[in-house]
Order: C-alpha cells, then sequence, then structure tokens
C-alpha cells in the first residue's frame, strides 16, 4: 500500500530536554538546528525560501499549513526571478505545523508541501501542539533542537547525544553558506544599486528595479574597491542569517562606505551591520520578531505601521550615544530599535523587511527614501533636524 503523507513518526527533542511527539512529512531525515516560531498566517512558500531562516526550525503559529499548496519554482516575473519565493531553494532547515494540509487546493498549486521538502531534503513534523512550543520557547527563549523523521528514529538518549555535540547556531557563518560567490547584473538602468547579498530576499531585488535601478548582486564579501568599480548610486546591505558580530568583511566594507558618503540602507542584518560599522553594539532577542504583524513606530512622523519581520538580533539603543546614528524607528511592543538614521551621511537602515513578501506593503516607502538619497536629495540626518521628534 502506498505511503501517505504525514504516516512516518517524528519526533522534536529540544535541548532542555522537551520532547514533542508527532507524525513526519517531508524527507526522512533528521536536522539539528535551532527552533523559532513566526506569527504570520500566509506566506509559507516566501518564509521558508527566505535565506535569513537558514540553520532555523521554523514554527508555524498558524494552524493549518500547505492548504494552498506549492506553485512551480520555473513561473517567473517580468524581471526573470521566481514569482512566489524570495530564493530558489528552501533555506530552513525543518518546519514545525499542528497541522499539514495533504490535499491543497489552489489554481496554481503544483504540488504539495511535503512533496516539495522531500525533494530538497528538509523534514517535517505536525499534529504536535504548537501552542505549547511556542509557550516553551516565549518563556525560555529559543533554543537547539533536533528534528527527526522517519521510521526507524535514534533513542531519545542518542538524539539528545547528537544535540550536545552539534555546534550552537550563534557560532556558525550563515551568510557564508548563503551569499553568491559571484557578482550578478539585473536590469539595463544605468543608475546601478550594487546589493551586498549576505543573505537577501528577491523581493527586494525587485523593489530595486521596479525604482528604474539596474542591481549588481554582489557577495557578502566584496570590497569597497570591487563595488566601485560599478560606479552606483547607492548601496543595499540585505538581510541575512546568523550573528551579525561574524560578518567583519561586511562590517569594514560599511563603514567604508557610510565614511565615504555613499548613500546606504540596510535592512534587517544590514541594519545591524551599519550599527557595527559605526560603533555600536547587537545582542541577541530572547525569541526574536518574525511575523507580518509586527507594529512599529516612525520616530519622526509619529506615525505606526505594520511590519513584515524576521530576525534574532537587535542593536543596543544606549550603544548609539557613542555614534553618529539615531534612532529612526521603534518597535511598539518591546520599544527595541527598528530603525536608524545617520546624523551626518546619506545612510538610513530598517530592522524590518520594507519589501514584505509575505506580509503588508505598508513600509514599502523607505526604499523611496534610499532612492531620495541616491539621487542627492536631502539626507535624513537634515530631515530629523528639521522635524519634530
Amino acid at each position: 500500500m502506498e505511503k501517505t503523507e504525514g504516516s512516518n513518526p517524528a519526533v522534536l527533542l529540544l535541548e532542555d530536554g522537551s520532547l514533542f511527539l508527532g507524525k513526519g512529512f517531508g524527507a526522512e531525515t533528521t536536522t539539528v538546528a535551532e527552533v523559532v516560531f513566526t506569527t504570520g498566517m500566509v506566506g509559507y512558500p516566501e518564509s521558508m525560501t527566505d535565506p535569513s531562516y537558514a540553520g532555523q526550525v521554523l514554527t508555524f503559529t498558524y494552524p493549518l499549513i500547505g492548504n494552498y499548496g506549492v506553485p512551480s519554482m520555473q513561473d517567473l516575473d517580468l524581471m526573470g526571478l521566481p514569482r512566489q519565493f524570495e530564493s530558489e531553494s528552501i533555506k530552513v532547515s525543518g518546519i514545525i505545523v499542528q497541522e499539514n494540509c495533504e490535499r491543497p487546493n489552489h489554481w496554481d498549486s503544483k504540488r504539495t508541501i511535503s512533496e516539495w521538502m522531500r525533494g530538497e531534503g528538509i523534514p517535517g513534523i505536525s499534529d504536535i501542539d504548537t501552542r505549547a512550543l511556542v509557550t516553551k520557547l516565549r518563556e525560555t527563549g529559543v533554543m537547539m533542537g533536533v528534528l527527526a523523521n522517519g521510521v526507524e528514529l535514534s533513542s531519545r538518549r542518542d538524539l539528545m547525544r547528537l544535540l550536545r555535540q552539534s555546534t550552537k547556531y550563534g557560532s556558525i557563518d550563515f551568510v557564508r553558506k548563503v551569499s553568491p560567490t559571484k557578482a550578478q547584473t539585473y536590469g539595463e538602468s544605468d543608475r546601478r544599486v550594487v546589493l551586498l547579498d549576505c543573505g537577501t530576499k528577491l523581493s527586494i531585488i525587485r523593489n530595486l528595479l521596479t525604482r528604474g535601478y539596474s542591481v549588481v548582486r554582489a557577495p557578502f564579501d566584496y570590497s569597497y574597491a570591487d563595488i566601485m568599480k560599478h560606479d552606483p548610486v547607492g548601496v543595499v546591505i540585505s538581510n541575512g542569517p546568523g550573528d551579525p558580530q561574524l560578518c567583519g568583511d561586511t562590517v569594514a566594507t560599511t563603514a567604508r562606505l557610510i565614511q565615504s558618503e555613499m548613500p546606504t540602507l540596510g535592512i534587517c542584518l544590514g541594519e545591524q551591520l551599519v550599527a557595527i560599522s559605526q560603533g555600536a553594539v547587537t545582542y541577541k532577542l530572547k525569541y526574536g520578531h518574525r511575523g507580518q504583524n509586527k507594529p512599529v513606530v516612525d520616530l519622526v512622523s509619529g506615525r505606526g505601521y505594520v511590519t513584515s519581520e524576521n530576525h534574532g538580533y537587535s542593536v543596543d539603543g544606549q550603544s548609539l550615544s557613542k555614534t553618529e546614528l539615531r534612532p529612526w524607528f521603534v518597535n511598539a511592543d518591546d520599544r527595541s530599535i527598528e530603525g536608524l538614521i545617520h546624523t551626518n551621511k546619506p545612510c538610513i537602515s530598517v530592522q524590518f523587511h520594507p519589501e514584505a513578501s509575505p506580509g503588508p506593503y505598508d513600509a514599502g516607502f523607505v526604499f523611496d527614501r534610499f532612492a531620495s538619497l541616491a539621487e542627492g536629495q536631502k539626507t535624513e540626518g537634515e530631515r530629523v533636524r528639521t522635524m519634530r521628534m
């Protein structure tokens, strides 16, 4: 008899000893990674292909995942990029869901989420109490875990041994794993933007292209000299996975860019690298901000925005006092830094994702602000000095 999706036993073991028993789907394999959660209700193809999730097992708090299936990776937009994905492959190490839909219903669906994951070697576990798991992660903090899917599962003792012998998430240079090894150019405009790809989402490229720029997608360790060979009007430092303290090469390049007054935009990890390059410090959040309903407040205009976010590290606001960076946005829930403005250089950054995908497009104006800087208009620092905080 043909095996149905979700018919395998599967287990999730956390480093504190917590054990969750469920049903396996996707690839029959075992993975060790940091266990995190997202509060997003839609957009699992985009989330699962977001390079910022490299090295992490993603828990979906929404109870049903896979109900609209998975579209074709060969469905390209006018720019030649996969229309419904944020990279060319799954980047999460595994996923955790309450219910995996085995019979999706959508006109654009080409396969189930389990078929997709099997094809890329990614395991999943369903039929566990994701509410209890997320409560534990919120109270204790994110932690390493081992997800094992298969008919022949290892013993709990063996899984714990595997978990203890594995390298911790914060010690691995994931940016090096997801960044391209050579530059690639998109678009044909003479107005070029260099995108330092630390694990970029494709929608960042889309947003730059639709604003009339050609985009040079460059490796994370591209030097200042390499960047200037393209004669860019601005530089974007992308999102990406892992601890920003491990990105020394990109930090050094970022410092040189800002000092030379190159218009610069940092997004997510890019914000953290901007901050470190100017002398600020970063820290790891207890359980991070991951989802599509995260409220931020613009300290310049006083407006609030609902944003898409995916990060586990943040900038220490107190460390900004020794820099020329000032807060632009703060998180309405925990008051953590969500955006920065350089008071004397054409440099801005945001911790959230202005390109969304998935999520609300409320913050797309950030790309317009960057375009203003690239066109030599008033710097954001000047805006701060002329507007009421």
